[in-house]
């Protein structure tokens, strides 16, 4: 007896075991058969939330093997904290991320917002920042909240500033996630599960305490976990991130992964700029000039130089 395909979507991953959700609203707790590579790169994941698979049961078993992946759209990859030369694919066939990021308890620095951009300019993945517990925030906290705003707004990125605990700014959030495969990623911490719990109350995601000591978030989610939304679409919720490691990203073309420096390169003197030191260099002119946030080029070059410790 032939047992017949089901497709789905991978909603957990633990390990070498994935939870798809077909298309008929079923569970299945699936396996994948051998070995499965992305395009030759090393990965401790060679399956993520996200993808979509064809499954099929095994017989006498409530267990499945995954027979056949589809081609992704696009992905969210960074170096694998242990393993220099591996990747980690944090999630897959997304219509946008949202990278949650506090002023404080914890502080989110520029250098690990940047990191994230970059990789998701380089994956084709939308971001929206979204700047959550303003209602933590005094009012030199909030104006300084306001600059960075601008300034990532003003080459492109919306933001949003939010609050889980009041409610402030969840409506706007909602509306912009309603229909789509929405990643939650940042630091331990930020509020991220929170988030998802104060948008949509039904999924009643475990939450966690702050370290006293250094005020960064204790891991609450363990694994990536997609959620389906009441309001419509999905949430892929992610282990809280302490550093983004760059993965394979070219210094040749990192500046392309800067809008700001992207649109200006094609006016630079020579066409192979770096834009450190040479002369009649248009990003440079401005970064001089105000046009360039002067943040936004210091973390420029700390990727130039792979100084993973400027996060």
């Amino acid at each position: 007896m032939i047992i017949p395909l089901e497709k789905g979507i991978i909603i957990r991953s633990t390990g070498s075991w994935y939870t798809v959700y077909t298309d008929s609203g079923q569970l299945r707790l699936s396996r994948l058969r051998g070995k499965y590579r992305l395009k030759g790169i090393r990965t401790t994941n060679p399956l993520a939330v996200g993808d979509l698979v064809a499954i099929r049961m095994e017989e006498g078993k409530e267990t499945a093997i995954i027979e056949h992946i589809e081609d992704r759209k696009n992905f969210i990859i960074r170096k694998a904290t242990n393993l220099s030369k591996a990747a980690h694919i944090i999630a897959a066939n997304l219509d946008q991320a949202l990278l949650v990021v506090t002023l404080q308890n914890p502080r989110t620095s520029t250098g690990f917002i940047d990191r994230f951009l970059v990789t998701a300019e380089a994956y084709h993945l939308p971001v929206s920042i979204v700047f959550n517990k303003f209602d933590l925030l005094d009012e030199m906290q909030i104006a300084e909240q306001n600059k960075l705003i601008a300034a990532y707004e003003n080459i492109g990125y919306p933001c949003l500033q939010v609050s889980a605990l009041s409610g402030y700014g969840l409506d706007e959030l909602k509306q912009q996630m309603e229909d789509k495969v929405n990643l939650f990623s940042g630091h331990s911490g930020v509020g991220k599960s929170a988030l998802i719990n104060a948008l949509d109350p039904n999924l009643n995601l475990r939450i966690g305490d702050l370290s006293d000591y250094h005020s960064k978030g204790k891991h609450t989610t363990t694994f990536a976990q997609m959620h389906q939304l009441s309001f419509g679409g999905w949430i892929v919720d992610t282990p809280g991130i302490k550093e983004f490691g760059l993965y394979e990203l070219e210094k040749e073309t990192l500046a392309q992964r800067f809008p700001e420096m992207r649109k200006r390169m094609a006016q630079c003197r020579f066409t192979n700029c770096t834009h450190r030191h040479e002369p009649g260099c248009a990003v440079k002119e401005a970064l001089e000039n105000g046009q360039i946030a002067a943040f936004r080029y210091t973390n420029y070059l700390n990727m130039l130089t792979d100084d993973d410790t400027k996060q």
